[in-house]
């Protein structure tokens, strides 16, 4: 097993959630661009891309394998988990389904695996069950590796289940029901190393700001209608500024650090945009990629 650079404190990662949208073509992608030469066209563009496939079924191997050919050194791909562990079976009884996922093709990005993000329905409380599945998530590649072994009979011609390079496993929990809000999931979260995502969508889903990993990860909905409005040059640079203090190991507030006595350290910064009914995400990414790097130049 190959041993990778993985963690990279202080970077951000600005991208899409998703790159195949026929509206995006002759606009973002240039005319006559092939539909299969999408992906490595984004990938000249921007520096992380958000899975939306994943969360919809399973993939193969053989596509992962693809999309890390097809983008350069450096690019980081985040997974969104399947919406069968998290709407479907509702966190519960997850550990086959776990075993598939991982088993379908995860592994071969190598490297260019970021963090895998659980998004829960608008529906699912805060309990017992979420801690319950936090410590059923696997912390590195061989673990994951490990647990894809315990895969079903389904996957049985398709599946992957070496790591190919030995690295950790970053996860993000996206939620959406207000009994999340509170100091309960903010330990919970620390004590697993587990991101609470900030979601920007209008104050339609609660909006946490709460640092508690290693990496931060936002997700742009909308900034007034979800999924499809986009973000002026103040949003924007006010966001750019959150980023700036995210990275270097502060919050957005008061440049406090992230939890009592925490030391202050770099934190690698992950956004996506989700914007994409409109054709606003790519252009709103690389925007705030531009603020940001202007951001950290500024004396």
């Amino acid at each position: 097993m190959v041993t990778e650079e993985f963690v990279d404190p202080g970077a951000v990662r600005i991208g899409i959630s998703g790159w195949t949208y026929a509206p995006w073509r002759g606009v973002f992608y240039p005319p006559g661009l092939r539909h299969r030469d999408e992906l490595g066209y984004a990938a000249t563009q921007l520096t992380s891309i958000e899975v939306n496939g994943s969360f919809y079924s399973l993939q193969r191997p053989s596509s992962y394998q693809r999309w890390h050919d097809e983008t350069p050194p450096g690019f980081v791909f985040a997974l969104k988990g399947p919406r069968f562990i998290t709407h479907m079976k509702r966190l519960l009884d997850a550990r086959t389904a776990l075993a598939n996922f991982f088993a379908s093709g995860p592994l071969a990005l190598g490297a260019k695996l970021g963090p895998i993000l659980w998004q829960l329905p608008p529906t699912l409380a805060f309990d017992e069950r979420v801690e319950a599945f936090l410590a059923q998530l696997p912390r590195t590649s061989a673990a994951a590796a490990e647990l894809a072994r315990e895969h079903d009979a389904r996957l049985e011609d398709r599946a992957l289940t070496v790591a190919v390079s030995d690295q950790p496993l970053r996860h993000a929990l996206e939620v959406r029901h207000p009994s999340f809000a509170g100091t309960e999931l903010v330990e919970l979260l620390r004590a697993y190393d587990v991101a609470l995502v900030r979601a920007d969508a209008g104050q339609r889903w609660p909006e946490l700001d709460d640092v508690t990993a290693d990496i931060v990860y936002l997700r742009l909905h909308g900034a007034e209608e979800l999924y499809a409005s986009g973000y002026d040059e103040s949003a924007l640079n006010a966001w750019a500024q959150r980023i700036s203090l995210w990275r270097n190991g502060l919050t957005p507030h008061e440049g406090r650090t992230v939890a009592p006595d925490a030391p202050v350290r770099a934190r690698e910064v992950f956004v996506y945009f989700d914007n994409d009914l409109k054709v606003r995400a790519p252009a709103d990414a690389m925007a705030l990629a531009r603020l940001v790097d202007r951001v950290r130049l500024a004396p």
